[in-house]
């Protein structure tokens, strides 16, 4: 009997220590995913039809042995795409150590293929980049390099209509520390105007009125980062119970106004650790088209 319990305690060790290195090195390192998604957009002109979206959130800088490599890869495939727009969710760095201005470097090192390709990006900011001190500091490094950094504002996407016909881009704060101001940002969309809302938390959704979010996407949950199939409570979504149904793709029609609707895309960090089990690195893909 005690032959046996060792046998498999012994296998039991080793299958963690697969799944570990797994977790570790193949996943979060080797597994870039591709969403590709056609949503139709209320308000999109019909020259507008097909404007095509790209998405990446989450990208840790600054963690202990943060994911600079899948950083670079994820950039190249938006570059590759070429898509009419790109869209970056925040958290682009997650500590204070080495110095702010080191890690913003950093980070604009790694976005300069995405800059210098001349796609128009938008970015908002999340909530490391605030919880660190970087948050002014990207906001002007972003700016200078022809980033729109919104802060609870929207901007129009070049080429897609003029006045209350343009494609709005609606960037909102981050829910900590309660940066997030709906009514600020909207503020600045005509009524009807097509819009798609980028927030780094799924959690700010629900506050925006019925029909005023027809897109809105986020990041922030890491799709779970260490997501065990079947033991929920051991995924890293155990520390933000609030966020479970809104982990990982589209939201639940229940959650938000009428209307509205919402996808979180796995974003490429880490937070806690360097691994990621069942929720791989992503880059989304919106083909937008006009529609109610």
């Amino acid at each position: 009997m005690l032959r046996w319990t060792l046998r498999i305690a012994v296998a039991l060790a080793g299958a963690l220590a697969l799944l570990v290195a797994y977790g570790v090195l193949v996943e979060p390192r080797l597994i870039l995913d591709e969403e590709h998604l056609d949503v139709p957009l209320p308000g999109l002109v019909t020259a507008a039809d097909g404007t095509e979206v790209g998405v990446v959130t989450d990208l840790q800088i600054g963690m202990w042995w943060s994911n600079t490599g899948m950083v670079e890869r994820a950039v190249e495939r938006i570059v590759d795409a070429d898509p009419d727009m790109a869209l970056l969710g925040g958290d682009y760095v997650y500590s204070s150590d080495p110095s702010i201005p080191e890690q913003v470097a950093g980070v604009m090192e790694l976005l300069d293929p995405l800059v210098e390709s001349g796609i128009p990006t938008f970015a908002v900011l999340g909530n490391h980049d605030y919880a660190v001190g970087a948050a002014e500091e990207l906001t002007t490094a972003f700016e200078e390099a022809g980033i729109t950094m919104l802060r609870n504002e929207a901007a129009p996407v070049p080429g897609t209509g003029t006045g209350a016909q343009a494609l709005h881009v609606v960037g909102i704060g981050p829910v900590v520390p309660g940066e997030v101001d709906v009514e600020a940002a909207l503020s600045g969309v005509p009524d009807d105007a097509p819009r798609i809302v980028l927030s780094h938390n799924p959690t700010a959704f629900p506050e925006f009125p019925a029909g005023t979010a027809p897109l809105a996407l986020a990041g922030h949950t890491h799709c779970g980062q260490i997501a065990l199939p079947g033991t929920p409570t051991w995924s890293y979504l155990a520390l933000t119970d609030e966020e479970k149904i809104v982990a990982k793709g589209w939201a639940p029609e229940e959650y938000g106004a009428e209307g509205n609707r919402m996808f979180v895309t796995c974003g490429i960090g880490f937070s806690l650790v360097p691994m990621r089990i069942n929720a791989p690195p992503e880059v989304a893909f919106f083909e937008l088209r006009p529609g109610d």
